[in-house]
């Protein structure tokens, strides 16, 4: 077996082709009701980023296939995002427990160590590995979410139906596939930076909160295969944003649909907004996504609010999501003595 530096843009297929099996692997033993990946625009998923990011990665290989053929036994790959490097890992469920994982980890800490990056984060699904290996290597718990997933075979459309229409006079809600109006734009990143604010989150996905970086996060979601859809609520009388809410399709599990940023204006709040954005998002995807099944969406524990909007739409409570974060300097000393 051999760890190399890999780029997902001149992967062959049968590389592509083999991660996705990998990630399916793990899928099925650490979130069996997860959907599979398929191939669709893997490769863009793995490749883009923001204008100032980047992705390196690297592969665990069996090195005696013949040319051509390829098997991927574990992937990690670290955005460089600010002054933060941010894993995901995946090791074959069956070469677990033998070090592969902590050799990955080493190899790319020590890549943002010489790069210059102070911290280090990433996400542990709760209930699988993760946790333990984690704090096994001298991460520590810093931010917890609970996922919580819809079945739209189980909505109840008629009450949707009522929540959807329940929003204050004075506003409008419209539905915007692929992003917000251009002439929207502005107005849409001053809404975004009514985001709540929590000191504990790492921010391993930083928001898009002005116009270009809006832009330039709405071409990046493109061109990774990640299919955007906006319902937003208009004030008429300033016309400002009063409320916003995004779903993403992505292209490589195109059954389930990712809920992004949910945010009411502090002015326009206690208007039936968010129930309403969020019941009309659901009606869109009916008709635009046939294919798709689910909505799944992270909310931090204490956003009781919107806990109790999303399980008035049916909603429910998966498992917990933390964030890890370690120095990488401590860590580069850490991994380096267990070696």
């Amino acid at each position: 077996m051999r760890v190399r530096e890999w780029d997902p843009r001149a992967a062959s297929a049968e590389e592509i082709r083999s991660l996705v099996e990998t990630v399916n692997t793990v899928l099925a033993t650490d979130l069996p009701d997860d959907p599979p990946w398929i191939d669709g625009q893997v490769r863009d998923y793995l490749a883009e980023t923001m204008p100032g990011e980047r992705r390196i990665s690297w592969v665990a290989e069996d090195d005696r296939l013949p040319e051509g053929e390829s098997e991927i036994f574990a992937h990690i790959s670290m955005l460089l995002l600010g002054d933060i490097g941010v894993l995901e890992v995946i090791v074959q469920p069956r070469l677990r427990r033998r070090g592969l994982g902590r050799q990955l980890v080493a190899v790319a800490v020590r890549r943002a160590y010489l790069e210059g990056f102070s911290s280090i984060g990433v996400e542990a699904i709760g209930g699988t590995p993760a946790i333990a290996f984690y704090e096994s290597l001298g991460f520590e718990k810093e931010y917890v979410e609970t996922r919580s997933v819809l079945s739209l075979s189980s909505v109840d459309w008629p009450a949707l139906t009522v929540m959807s229409n329940s929003i204050g006079a004075g506003y409008r809600v419209e539905f915007h596939p692929g992003g917000p109006p251009d002439h929207l734009l502005e107005a849409y990143a001053q809404a975004k930076l009514e985001a709540p604010e929590d000191d504990d989150d790492l921010d391993l996905a930083p928001r898009s909160s002005d116009p270009q970086r809006l832009r330039d996060s709405l071409d990046t979601l493109h061109k990774r295969g990640l299919k955007p859809y906006i319902v937003l609520a208009l004030h008429d009388e300033s016309q400002v944003v009063a409320g916003l809410t995004e779903v993403v399709v992505p292209a490589h599990h195109p059954e389930r649909a990712d809920q992004y940023d949910t945010i009411v204006v502090r002015d326009h709040r206690g208007y039936g907004i968010d129930r309403a954005i969020k019941a009309r998002m659901l009606f869109e995807l009916r008709s635009a996504e046939p294919g798709l099944r689910e909505v799944q969406t992270w909310n931090a524990q204490h956003n009781e609010s919107m806990l109790k909007v999303n399980a008035e739409l049916g909603y429910q409570a998966d498992r917990d999501w933390y964030e890890y974060g370690a120095d990488v300097a401590q860590l580069v000393q850490s991994l380096e003595s267990i070696d």
